[in-house]
């Protein structure tokens, strides 16, 4: 199971109800963070979330309401006394401009520091979780991402392994963890792997093939949906997306659960935006900030109503 909690669901400027985009997903007591507006660590710090348990933040591009809480995150983090590593990843110019944010702050960390840059197609771990980046379409360099828990072992047919002549014990569990014991191999007594939950995140963007393609299968995918789908002309504009178009994306992708998030705060009603999604897609919710859903391999639940 995966935790996503929403620390920041507006768009372009934070507003009374709502702060701008950052994400938090927790696998176990490890959290990775998406993208880190203005803001974000007032939100962690109200939250249930730990700031101090973030292992990897993901930027989807530099845009100010993705970013500008970034170099204060870090540096609370040292005035905190971290000394474990961080990673941040994010799109081309990442490096470049958290290096100028920082310097221009006197910002500096006690803990090592690794900056990233992606292209999009890369995969790599957070301790038990997986990422892989995928291109997104926003006029500039930028990028989306799907976490991963791990896929859960088959279920062992005790029975049939106990007439092939294994034994209770730890040969029992060297079947079950993928270890041939003798003549038997775990495929003769251990049923498929379930696949674990999965997170996508688009960031901003338009609609492209490349999103789709990186959002396939997910459990979950929050997508941005800063316009309804009678300012069309106006999201093509931006390089932003309605919330039709992000139904049809996950119609497309074949998700589990669309999640709208970053809608302009000139919808007043969201209950419109979430009509607009669910004319294409029936199972579609807008969010809010401090919204949390659990995230299983076939389900998304919401936790509470909020935080």
């Amino acid at each position: 199971m995966l935790e996503l909690l929403f620390l920041g669901t507006g768009a372009s400027v934070p507003s009374r109800d709502r702060a701008t985009s950052c994400i938090a997903v927790r696998g176990g007591s490890d959290i990775i963070l998406m993208d880190c507006g203005e803001g974000s660590q007032r939100q962690l710090m109200i939250s249930p979330f730990s700031f101090m348990k973030i292992r990897a933040v993901l930027i989807t591009h530099l845009h100010g309401d993705h970013v500008f809480g970034l170099p204060g995150l870090l540096q609370t983090m040292s005035l905190s006394g971290r000394t474990e590593p961080l990673t941040v990843y994010g799109p081309k110019g990442l490096a470049k401009g958290l290096d100028m944010m920082m310097t221009a702050t006197e910002g500096e960390t006690i803990y090592p520091l690794e900056v990233v840059e992606l292209e999009g197609g890369e995969e790599f771990a957070v301790r038990d979780m997986t990422v892989r980046s995928f291109r997104t379409e926003h006029g500039m360099p930028s990028i989306g991402f799907i976490v991963r828990e791990k896929d859960k072992p088959g279920k062992l047919d005790r029975a049939k392994a106990l007439s092939l002549g294994i034994r209770d014990g730890p040969d029992m569990a060297r079947l079950k963890n993928g270890e041939s014991v003798g003549d038997v191999r775990p495929e003769m007594v251990v049923g498929p792997r379930t696949p674990g939950a999965s997170i996508a995140y688009t960031g901003d963007t338009m609609p492209c093939e490349t999103v789709i393609e990186g959002c396939k299968g997910a459990t979950a995918l929050v997508h941005e949906s800063t316009y309804m789908s009678t300012e069309a002309g106006l999201a093509a504009d931006h390089f932003h997306s309605t919330a039709r178009q992000a139904a049809e994306v996950a119609m497309g992708a074949g998700v589990g659960m669309l999640l709208l998030t970053h809608v302009s705060n000139r919808y007043d009603d969201r209950g419109l935006v979430e009509e607009d999604a669910r004319a294409v897609f029936p199972d579609s919710v807008v969010v809010d900030d401090m919204d949390w859903f659990e995230v299983l391999s076939d389900s998304v639940r919401r936790k509470v109503t909020s935080v």
